[in-house]
């Protein structure tokens, strides 16, 4: 089990956090979402959510907060507790206590979880799986990632799907646990002033350094078009980077795509007013890189092209100063934010940890500070389109 205490200054909270680490899996994925949701629902101690809630509330206005991430090839079981300062407090709270209560002393009944909590979430899941097309952005982004790593443990949606959740009842779902809490890898983090470590109360004869198996991925060459009635169409463009720094693949996706003076935005939204919004967004886990426009229906094939020429643009180093200089200020700005939340700083450190890499912010923030404009010319010449995804309305009629 890895343990942490982050020490910062100027909060007038903590934040304490439970991770629970294991590969994605397709026959795993659906039932693993379920426990955080079952979990919330009642302790051994505190058996319903008035006995939950009046808890926090007596710990003046604690709150407690779960949910489930992918990260790169994992899936992540994340349980939050924030509490106020105990330098704010007339007395010290239990505040990790509780949290050890809702993640490991789950509420059960003839050797399950309590069939109505189960039952009620697995209707919510249900819910979350079956509106996913209601957020047309995100729902186009998770599609193109189903097609471009399709048969691999990244195109893997974290929810899992509706028929395994027909399958999962308080019985199997608390085996699930078990075994969850018995092999996934746990970290813990406390971050505030005078926080207190976490330690996990089962015994384990060692900490599983659970740890995805590398899988080969293969340029698709993909074209998908789904249709939809929508009013305005999503195209996301899937593409693969080389296994260079992350830092110059940041500063280039940044170039490409991160800000209001990248390639994408002035000659795909400004100049040829193409898209109502151009962007992209670097998955430094998986060494890929997301193009996301939303556009016309009739300008699909406009845009592609103006897309790949901005692309090929990069690999030619036509890249001006201004777009190099206005990247690495932006990338800069935002790491230098994530001291100011507790929740940022965690997710840094945890992504560190998984990966077993230990780069302070300072070392990262220099380490975009080197990136030089032929670094980015070099890197481009190896950027590969590999999906391009289009979700679609009917095109309009002139009158």
């Amino acid at each position: 089990m890895n343990n942490s205490v982050i020490s910062t200054e100027g909060f007038k909270t903590n934040l304490y956090a439970i991770f629970l680490t294991v590969p994605l899996n397709k026959k795993e994925v659906t039932i693993n979402s379920l426990i955080p949701a079952v979990l919330r629902r009642g302790t051994e101690k505190y058996p319903n959510q008035l006995e939950i809630n009046k808890k926090l509330e007596e710990m003046y206005g604690a709150s407690f907060n779960c949910g489930v991430d992918k990260m790169g090839d994992y899936q992540v079981l994340k349980f939050y507790m924030e509490n106020l300062s105990n330098k704010y407090l007339p007395e010290k709270q239990n505040a990790v206590e509780f949290l050890k209560e809702l993640v490991f002393n789950p509420l059960i009944e003839n050797d399950g979880f309590k069939k109505e909590y189960v039952e009620q979430e697995k209707e919510n899941i249900k819910r979350i799986i079956e509106s996913r097309k209601d957020n047309k952005s995100q729902y186009s982004l998770d599609r193109c990632i189903e097609e471009m790593f399709e048969g691999e443990m990244y195109g893997i949606y974290k929810f899992g799907n509706v028929d395994d959740l027909e399958k999962i009842n308080e019985k199997n779902l608390y085996e699930q646990y078990k075994k969850i809490i018995k092999e996934a890898r746990i970290d813990c983090f406390s971050c505030g002033e005078e926080v207190e470590k976490i330690e996990i109360p089962i015994e384990r004869s060692k900490q599983e350094q659970v740890k995805c198996e590398l899988q080969e991925h293969n340029i698709k060459n993909k074209e998908i078009k789904e249709p939809m009635d929508v009013s305005q169409g999503k195209l996301i463009i899937g593409l693969v980077t080389p296994d260079k720094p992350k830092s110059v693949v940041s500063v280039y996706n940044t170039v490409l795509g991160g800000g209001a003076n990248s390639k994408l935005f002035q000659n795909v939204r400004e100049k040829a007013s193409l898209a109502y919004t151009a962007g992209s967004s670097y998955v430094r886990r998986k060494n890929v890189i997301f193009i996301k426009t939303g556009i016309e229906t009739a300008n699909y094939d406009k845009a592609v092209e103006i897309i790949k020429q901005q692309l090929e643009d990069m690999k030619n180093g036509n890249i001006t100063d201004d777009e190099f200089n206005s990247a690495k200020q932006l990338i800069i700005a935002n790491l230098n934010l994530i001291p100011e939340s507790q929740e940022d700083l965690i997710s840094y450190y945890f992504d560190q940890k998984l990966y077993d890499e230990n780069l302070k912010l300072e070392d990262y923030i220099a380490n975009i500070e080197k990136v030089t404009k032929e670094d980015i010319i070099d890197l481009a010449k190896d950027v590969k389109l590999d999906t391009i995804y289009f979700l679609h309305g009917q095109e309009r009629s002139e009158a």
